[in-house]
């Protein structure tokens, strides 16, 4: 008897530490929030207008998560999932007083191949990745600041554009096994962004963003 016990108890465990692992063919989605903050580099406004006219971006949390495929014990394909991000752009350098004078909303859309450390049934497996992050830009607008200082009218309003662009996104973080199907998930990347912003008036103006993505989400595999 004791020893039918002991083997039921042992095949538990067995049963347990494969669904908790994380193997090949392990799916793994989760759901949580995402923060966005653009770590802004600017370049000037091209003339006319004030020299080192330059501008920012405020950061922006969304709900967010993704999908983890495990191709084997350790490599993995993951693609993240958040809704819409929308930034404020504001007054800097020459014209740093000026408040807000635009706003964009941004959707990145990435593809990262991940390296998990560990053993697959390891409770707490960390990780790295990267891979192409295409972040689209839409729904520009700017303001009547914008329009004040780049020479524009009430009739005659300045909008702006942003180029959407490709960039390379580089991330780290880490999975915490809750049981044998939930977990945790905590992940920041760096996204190594460039664009060029171009107002109705002809002018033009070159950011560098570099945005620091940081992200908290539980999940389920199965």
């Amino acid at each position: 008897m004791k020893i039918q016990t002991t083997s039921i108890a042992l095949a538990l465990v067995m049963v347990a530490g494969a669904a908790q692992a994380q193997t090949a063919g392990t799916w793994m989605v989760r759901g949580g929030v995402t923060n966005i903050t653009p770590a802004v580099d600017s370049g000037n406004l091209s003339a006319s207008s004030l020299p080192g006219t330059k501008i920012d971006a405020d950061g922006n949390t969304q709900l967010g998560g993704g999908i983890t495929y495990m191709l084997d014990d350790h490599w993995a394909v993951d693609l993240p999932l958040a809704t819409p991000f929308k930034h404020n752009l504001y007054g800097a350098g020459a014209i740093s007083g000026a408040g807000k004078i635009g706003e964009t909303k941004a959707v990145p859309i990435s593809l990262f191949a991940q390296y998990h450390f560990g053993e697959a049934n390891a409770q707490f497996r960390p990780y790295i990745g990267g891979g192409p992050t295409y972040a689209k830009f839409y729904k520009e607008k700017g303001t009547a600041v914008l329009t004040a200082i780049t020479g524009g009218s009430s009739s005659n309003p300045t909008t702006l554009s942003l180029d959407s662009k490709l960039a390379l996104t580089l991330q780290a973080g880490a999975t915490f096994a809750l049981n044998e199907r939930w977990f945790i998930d905590g992940m920041v990347a760096k996204t190594f962004l460039k664009t060029t912003g171009t107002l109705s008036t002809g002018q033009t103006i070159n950011v560098t963003l570099n945005p620091v993505t940081v992200s908290a989400a539980i999940g389920y595999k199965f």
